[in-house]
């Protein structure tokens, strides 16, 4: 019984970092240079991820600056930003990319909002469906022999505190997200 709930709480924490880390990747009206983790740029004909190829900061809260340790990486830097879902337009001096990130309007501001509360209830229901897996080996195991009743039970009971803690912890991350889309 204790593989079942070890397990069980080991996938609804993956589902709340999960959870956590699609939030570190959306837009918001601050400039973090997490956006740009998914970018690949081709160098010399490999798919590499842009932080293995260049230093990415922030010196002000509305501008990411790229610096390539090989400045021949620019103009491929340059058009793997263009093409990514971001929506952002890099500018290349020759030494290094500034990326300005503009003020998001109101509606776009909105349309994250929503973005953002679909994400968290798609990770409420993988934290259900994490509990509803569980719930079932304890069926099985009390099917079989191997735990009683009560330990089914007091299992049950466990695996819904797990769930209620992790439900909490996914809308207090939603909550964060939206205030933090929404401050002007």
């Amino acid at each position: 019984m204790q593989d079942v709930l070890n397990n069980c709480e080991s996938r609804m924490t993956k589902c709340v970092v999960s959870l956590e880390n699609e939030y570190l990747l959306m837009r918001t009206g601050r400039a973090s240079a997490a956006l740009f983790d998914k970018i690949k740029v081709d160098y010399y004909g490999t798919e590499t991820p842009l932080n293995q190829v260049a230093t990415i900061s922030s010196p002000e809260a509305r501008l990411i600056v790229i610096q390539p340790w090989d400045k021949t990486v620019l103009p491929a830097i340059e058009k793997a930003i263009q093409k990514s879902e971001l929506g952002l337009n890099p500018n290349n001096d020759g030494k290094l990319i500034r990326v300005n990130f503009p003020p998001l309007t109101q509606d776009r501001r909105k349309e994250l909002a929503k973005s953002a509360k679909a994400l968290a209830e798609n990770a409420r229901v993988a934290v259900r469906n994490v509990r509803r897996d569980a719930m079932e080996e304890l069926k099985k195991l009390q099917k079989g022999g191997d735990i009683s009743e009560d330990e089914q039970k007091d299992g049950e009971n466990r695996i819904q505190k797990m769930t209620d803690k992790a439900i909490e912890k996914i809308a207090k991350a939603a909550d964060a997200k939206e205030k933090e889309i929404m401050e002007i």
